[in-house]
């Protein structure tokens, strides 16, 4: 089986980026299954009815999210209308609308998909307690599914490299492939773990490539310079013009063992 995964699709270029260079990859690639990071989809910030369907019709699968996906009002909608289609992180309080994992089927095959949310740096936005550690989760998350499923992929949506890193030995031969979103920059350490499980740190980003991270440089580079309390109170503008890149791993996972047998990151700029 064929996995590809764009990063955090940032915005409505980022939106755009996916629909125009999507029908190539596929081309190139033939995923069987087609994936995205939505939690910047609106605007830099959460998810819409509109921006998720668009992805939709654009040909994304399914979706994955991070710590912004409520920062809209139709988050909750979002899930109640496409809960088939998205999950968000599975430590998030219980109370929450949407699901953290969901298993999917895909040509005949059970597809486990888990989204779980970084402690490191962002503390503050999940409970303290056991129910916010992405670790033991996993292990909650694994134990209930069992051998519902061979075939497993966790979007480790966190902020610390070295968490990342962890997350990927933590889940090596329990897990079909492990990667990271969230810091929107493509990292050059796709590998297959020793126990057999994929491996990257982070995807990337789609959104304007003459960015950070795609919001506008201005914009940034001028909270950066502020410095201490004053820089929180300038502005972010997400960056909507210019050429595009779009970042996303392929992953080739054997169906019968759940291993990986080949995982390649790819960055396009059009």
């Amino acid at each position: 089986m064929t996995i590809l995964f764009f990063g955090d699709v940032v915005g409505k270029a980022g939106r755009e980026a996916i629909k125009r260079m999507l029908p190539a990859i596929r081309a190139e690639h033939s995923p069987d299954l087609v994936c995205a990071n939505v939690e910047n989809l609106a605007h830099g910030k959460g998810i819409t009815l509109h921006t998720l369907n668009f992805m939709i019709a654009a040909g994304v699968d399914f979706f994955t999210s991070g710590n912004h996906v409520f920062d809209k009002p139709e988050g909750k909608q979002v899930f109640e209308e496409h809960g088939d289609k998205i999950v968000r992180p599975a430590n998030l309080k219980d109370d929450l609308p949407g699901k953290g994992w969901k298993i999917i089927e895909v040509n005949g095959v059970a597809v486990l998909i888990v989204n779980l949310l970084g402690k490191v740096f962002m503390e503050k936005q999940f409970d303290q307690g056991e129910i916010g550690n992405p670790f033991l989760k996993l292990n909650e998350i694994l134990n209930e599914v069992g051998d519902k499923a061979k075939v497993k992929i966790l979007d480790f949506h966190a902020e610390a490299t070295s968490e990342k890193r962890g997350m990927g030995f933590w889940a090596d031969g329990r897990v079909s492939a492990v990667f990271g979103t969230h810091t929107h920059v493509l990292t050059a350490d796709a590998q297959i773990l020793p126990q057999g499980t994929g491996y990257a740190t982070d995807i990337g980003m789609a959104g304007v490539y003459d960015s950070i991270i795609g919001v506008q440089k201005e914009a940034a580079l001028n909270r950066f310079a502020a410095g201490g309390d004053n820089s929180i109170k300038m502005p972010l503008t997400v960056a909507e013009e210019g050429a595009c890149e779009a970042s996303y791993l392929v992953v080739e996972i054997d169906e019968a063992t759940g291993k990986c047998e080949n995982i390649s990151s790819f960055r396009k700029i059009s």
